[in-house]
């Protein structure tokens, strides 16, 4: 078990980890690139940098300087967060668990374009299927996406729901689909129902009657993420204290997630503070050996 495991390896994620590891708690850094900054050509505006510098180099940088001070990094992407008395972080090939938990994957990724989806949302629309799939328990859903996001919501729901229809939007699934699945190719066009979900409507004008729409497009952003977990998000951010801390005692969040100003600066700030949060908090409540004692949580 680690001590932290930050999920993110961008500039909040990796600032998070230089207090962590230097503070000799063992840490974890899960990210499956190196976010939005791989596709920066050109950096001019960030403190002690005199010239020009591209975001990949920033970002490889600071992941050498967090793996010099002891940090481990993995390439994975996370699919879920749990907790029992520690939190578990599922990914596509292991599970791992942590006393503190640091979510900084950057704001959330776009939904689509598919007309009623935002006004469907907690009308049959979810982004959580660990949260959700008990009210559909019996019905007829769907889910958006193909890649293991997908697949992973698609376990959660299937021995709940009754049928569950995988909408992949013209592209392939990246893992097997059961065999119970049906794959749905057709682009979704719209989500029609008042006020409930009803159907689902295609680009080629079929129909598909679901009472409920997952959404697990591309990989799962910080808020899909910290819905799981039951952290209170405000219009797609994860709401923080001043200390970076969540609702969740334990779980910190920092960076592009949180809202704010979206610069470099500002979440390596935040990261450092949730650092020094999940520092105090697994010193408060764990050994920093990683070992679980008596927690006061």
């Amino acid at each position: 078990m680690y001590d932290v495991i930050i999920i993110g390896a961008g500039p909040a994620g990796l600032s998070a980890a230089l207090y962590t590891s230097r503070a000799n708690l063992s840490t974890l850094i899960i990210g499956k690139d190196r976010g939005v900054l791989e596709r920066v050509e050109k950096i001019e505006n960030y403190f002690g940098v005199p010239a020009p510098v591209s975001g990949g180099e920033l970002v490889d940088n600071a992941r050498k300087q967090a793996q010099a001070l002891g940090a481990e990094l993995l390439t994975e992407e996370v699919l879920g967060i749990s907790w029992n008395g520690v939190f578990q972080v599922a990914c596509k090939e292991s599970d791992y668990e942590a006393a503190a938990v640091i979510v900084a994957t950057g704001a959330s990724r776009t939904k689509g374009k598919i007309s009623g989806l935002a006004e469907h949302e907690g009308t049959g629309v979810s982004y959580c299927a660990i949260c959700d799939g008990f009210f559909y328990r019996g019905k007829d859903v769907a889910v958006l996406g193909h890649g293991e996001y997908a697949l992973h919501e698609l376990g959660q729901l299937l021995p709940v729901v009754g049928s569950a229809v995988l909408c992949t939007n013209g592209q392939e699934p990246d893992g097997q689909v059961p065999e119970n699945v049906r794959v749905e190719r057709t682009p979704v066009a719209a989500i029609e129902g008042e006020p409930l979900v009803e159907a689902l409507v295609f680009a080629d004008g079929s129909r598909a009657a679901v009472s409920g729409v997952f959404v697990a497009l591309g990989s799962a952003g910080a808020v899909d993420l910290a819905r799981k977990i039951g952290v209170q998000v405000e219009k797609n951010t994860i709401c923080v204290d001043e200390k970076m801390a969540t609702n969740i005692p334990g779980l910190f969040a920092a960076g592009d997630c949180v809202g704010g100003l979206l610069q470099i600066s500002t979440a390596v700030g935040e990261g450092a503070q949730a650092g020094m949060s999940a520092i105090a908090y697994v010193r408060r409540n764990f050994r920093t050996s990683g070992e679980l004692k008596t927690a006061e949580i």
